[in-house]
């Protein structure tokens, strides 16, 4: 048994992972992941600068350090060619379908929206409960008429973007090494701390980096633990999406994200003490919410 009991929902995806599951294998794979995603990367943004001249490209990509609607969305939806190079590893290096990996669409879905309203509940739970506050009033970011109007670009976007990093950390990573190794501490561990690497931002952080990064690793294994409970990624992609759209649609931190949201925090990333003073708080948040999506997933 690859799977301690309360994992044996994985079991299912582990098994189709199974027959290729040595570890050049995964090395191969994680190498076309990157390649595919760079080079697709560098290709439209050199076509790009070319059919839009420097003026143009910057205004879409927010090079310039100018953060828009139209920037954040550019680089959320980029993450698209983080499925793609998903895809291609898994059928060059693996011989296997995507839908393998994130498992029974059905329950994928059914386990999506019930931890999506659980997470919803929770908040508003959250949200009445005094006494809350940032220490200071939130700015006013985007003008609302013009953030409902983006809104549904917003919520796809970053649909995206989780769902491209979730089917990477908790779906092919986590699949692939529990199918080579015994121990979850391996296969949930490995693929967290990866994500918790890249979240490492020291020019935006500061002093706080590693605590950021120490976070995305939590975050990360929780994440996994979801996965390995549920037998498909809807939960850790609920979860991430709902944490995602609270950070970058709704109140984001003044810095290179916050084009879409609704209001800014009174502090940004760099601002160590107060990020610092915050991070408790987000820690107990990701843990409750984590207990809440295991409650939502129960059978």
């Amino acid at each position: 048994m690859y799977n301690p009991p309360a994992y044996s929902a994985q079991d299912p995806m582990v098994a189709a992972a199974r027959p290729t599951a040595q570890l050049w294998r995964t090395v191969l794979g994680l190498i076309l992941v990157s390649g595919v995603f760079l080079l697709c990367n560098q290709f439209l943004h050199q076509t790009l600068l070319t059919l839009l001249g420097r003026s143009g490209y910057a205004a879409l990509t927010g090079i310039d350090g100018r953060t828009t609607q139209l920037s954040v969305l550019f680089l959320l939806f980029s993450f698209m060619f983080l499925i793609l190079g998903v895809i291609v590893a898994l059928r060059v290096a693996h011989s296997r379908g995507v839908s393998e990996v994130l498992g029974d669409r059905t329950l994928l879905r059914r386990q999506f929206g019930a931890v999506l309203v659980m997470l919803l509940l929770l908040n508003l739970a959250v949200m009445i409960l005094p006494p809350w506050g940032l220490g200071a009033p939130l700015v006013p970011n985007v003008p609302f008429m013009r953030w409902l109007l983006v809104l549904p670009f917003a919520l796809s976007a970053v649909l995206v973007q989780v769902g491209a990093e979730e089917l990477l950390f908790r779906g092919y990573l986590q699949q692939q090494l529990a199918a080579r190794f015994r121990y979850p501490v391996i296969w949930m561990t490995v693929p967290a701390l990866l994500f918790g690497a890249g979240h490492y931002m020291p020019s935006e952080a500061g002093t706080n980096a590693w605590l950021i990064v120490l976070w995305s690793v939590v975050f990360g294994i929780l994440m996994a633990d979801l996965t390995a409970r549920a037998g498909t990624l809807g939960p850790a992609i609920a979860v991430h999406f709902f944490n995602n759209v609270v950070a970058i649609v709704i109140v984001s931190m003044p810095d290179s994200l916050s084009g879409l949201s609704l209001f800014l925090s009174p502090f940004s990333m760099t601002d160590a003490e107060e990020v610092r003073a915050w991070l408790p708080v987000d820690f107990a948040m990701m843990v409750v919410s984590w207990l809440a999506a295991r409650l939502a997933i129960r059978r």
